[in-house]
């Protein structure tokens, strides 16, 4: 396999996307960051300084951001 990427995910603890969402990076075996913007104001506002939403989850993969869960796109930029 190629070079392991960066990967942070902002998520809300009670967002059922959300956990959707990490369950699909625990399975596919990507090491991420979990940023909760509920729990971090800083987590929050680095949030929406990079993507203008406030909504979750919102996902940066080697600083490229993507919106809400889209599987596809997500397996697609990961290489899983």
């Amino acid at each position: 396999m190629g070079e392991e990427k960066s990967v942070r995910i902002y998520t809300l603890s009670t967002c059922p996307t959300c956990k959707k969402a990490k369950r699909f990076l625990e399975k596919s075996g990507i090491t991420y960051e979990n940023l909760d913007v509920g729990e971090s104001k800083a987590a929050l506002e680095e949030l929406f300084a990079k993507s203008n939403q406030l909504g979750v989850p919102v996902i940066e993969i080697d600083g490229e951001i993507l919106l809400d869960f889209n599987q596809k796109e997500w397996e697609e930029k990961l290489g899983v």
